[in-house]
């Protein structure tokens, strides 16, 4: 008897050998939710096209861009174009109508496009945050008027307003475009954050940073907002996704800068000149795929932030 009650705690050990490397891995990645495989390469996505137009224009010449710099519809390298042209590597991604260099094109035009969205974005966000926090925590008067507010403004159809707005401004620039779109990408950070502060204010540790004497500002800047970032962030990606396609759609409505080159500037080229009944698909089929790449890494963001704020979407 004695034996066997001194073997029993060696038999209560747990048995770590029957984990598999896979399942440590994923313990791991639950221990730390920034080691988040979709938001990693959501990110490595997005890089990859900052990294295109900023190393892109070292390896490339990006004066390639304008009117004549090669000989107008050469298709790809290797590929045959209408009047039997085989493309070169003098132009890998082809030419359009008039020679503009279509990786050049890619170079310069994504990063703008990006940028337009992500400028756009941070001036809606640093709207939204700053009514989101006055309404939610100081409630009457300043509530009911930033709730009505957003809430009258997010029925107002965007691109119709920006249609209108754009065509009476003629040429702007891509700083322009990015405010006039801030305009209507405000309104719903504005009431989602008015409701997660809203939930927020009667907490503990709310209650006593008033106790302490602690102003307004310095509790919902200080002791509020830290608690949000994940959620801030996942809002944020969510706006940039929505301003590059609000951008998209009035560049290729011909509305965007005209003198910059865009992914949707090239579109709207491609389309105006014919380019799908002259079979030149490389003019609008690459800056569409690069555009869904980067749609493709915001969303893998956007789905990795929301395991990182939310434990329960989190698998082992």
């Amino acid at each position: 008897m004695s034996h066997d009650n001194a073997a029993a705690p060696e038999t209560a050990a747990p048995d770590m050998t029957g984990i598999t490397r896979k399942q440590l891995k994923r313990m791991r990645r639950f221990d730390n939710p920034w080691n988040n495989p979709k938001l990693i390469w959501g990110i490595g996505l997005l890089l990859g096209i900052v990294l295109l137009g900023v190393l892109g224009r070292f390896f490339w010449d990006p004066e390639l861009v304008f009117t004549g710099a090669g000989m107008p519809r050469q298709g790809p390298v290797g590929i045959e174009n209408l009047r039997g042209q085989v493309g070169t590597w003098a132009h890998p991604l082809g030419t359009d109508v008039s020679g503009k260099d279509i990786l050049a094109l890619l170079i310069v035009g994504a990063p703008n496009s990006l940028y337009v969205g992500v400028l756009a974005s941070l001036i809606g966000m640093s709207i939204g945050i700053f009514l989101g926090f006055s309404a939610g925590y100081t409630g009457g008067r300043v509530d009911d008027v930033i709730r009505v507010s957003s809430d009258v403004m997010i029925t107002i159809p965007p691109l119709l307003i920006l249609v209108v707005v754009q065509a009476s401004f003629g040429d702007i620039t891509l700083t322009m475009m990015a405010i006039l779109i801030a305009a209507f990408v405000w309104q719903s950070p504005t009431r989602l954050i008015r409701a997660q502060v809203l939930s927020m204010r009667e907490s503990g540790y709310v209650q006593m940073a008033r106790l302490s004497g602690a102003s307004n500002m310095h509790i919902m800047f200080r002791e509020m907002l830290p608690n949000l970032v994940p959620y801030l962030f996942g809002s944020f990606i969510a706006n940039v996704t929505t301003s590059i396609v609000t951008a998209v759609g009035l560049e290729v409505l011909g509305l965007g800068p005209q003198r910059v080159p865009t992914l949707g500037r090239v579109i709207y080229d491609a389309i105006s000149s014919a380019a799908l009944t002259q079979n030149m698909w490389w003019w609008w089929g690459f800056p569409t795929i690069l555009l869904g790449v980067m749609f493709i890494g915001l969303l893998l963001i956007n789905l990795g932030l929301d395991e990182v704020s939310n434990p329960r979407l989190r698998k082992l």
